[in-house]
């Protein structure tokens, strides 16, 4: 199974580090964030990946190109200022049309079971699913029925629960709610599915951390060094 991991945003929130390099590429201990999400997946089995690359692309291509890898990862360059869907629908050509994959973004760890995850998935026999987790207040919110998202909200005022935390697997028919570059995933897509009844969310109550700011950076790295890492098996 595929995993799409997004490589393209600019992580403006973190100028400190990307300035010069992009944020998937910022380290958390002696290797990138990215190196950490991609061995989450492979040690649950996956070994087949498709970076979707934009800001300072080929610090990213240059970098897998050069290190021996145990997986299939290939760079592919998705535009400078394509949004979150939009990268999606560029990479819509490696898919093919009964396969389910996996997508997540650059710059999320997590301790979560992946098997389980897409076992999940094909239990459900919906489009897609989302990892629900609990988290920081200033992510966007699901409202859910048991494990079926009522409501799908980008950055509320105030958070009460449950949150969007990547690790996404989807159908091949994502592919139909995406419009173009501009196309946030989390806004119409997943809005979309809502609508219809077709995103499903497992519900991770375990570690769950993005880096979005240079305090998330430096929790990471605080665990990388006492030894306390969760996202490692």
């Amino acid at each position: 199974m595929k995993t799409i991991i997004l490589c393209g945003g600019k992580g403006s929130r973190l100028s400190e580090e990307t300035r010069t390099i992009p944020k998937p590429m910022v380290k958390i201990g002696n290797k990138p964030i990215l190196s950490h999400i991609i061995n989450i997946y492979e040690n649950y089995g996956f070994h087949d990946f498709i970076l979707a690359t934009g800001y300072k692309s080929s610090l990213i291509k240059k970098f897998y190109f050069k290190k021996k890898n145990k997986s299939k990862i290939k760079s592919v360059y998705t535009g400078k200022d394509t949004l979150t869907g939009g990268r999606l629908l560029r990479l819509k050509k490696y898919i093919n049309k009964n396969e389910t994959f996996m997508l997540t973004y650059g710059d999320g760890l997590t301790s979560q079971n992946i098997k389980k995850l897409v076992k999940f998935h094909f239990a459900h026999g919906k489009a897609a699913t989302l990892t629900a987790v609990r988290p920081p207040i200033r992510f966007g919110e699901l409202n859910l029925n048991k494990s079926k998202v009522k409501k799908f909200e980008e950055k509320p005022q105030i958070n009460q629960g449950w949150i969007n935390g990547g690790f996404f697997v989807f159908n091949y028919k994502i592919f139909n709610f995406i419009k173009g570059d501009q196309t946030m995933l989390e806004r119409e897509p997943l809005e979309k599915l809502v609508s219809i009844n077709e995103l499903m969310a497992y519900k991770h109550e375990g570690f769950w951390q993005c880096m979005d700011t240079m305090r998330d950076k430096n929790l990471l790295n605080q665990l990388y060094r006492k030894k306390n890492i969760p996202w490692i098996k």
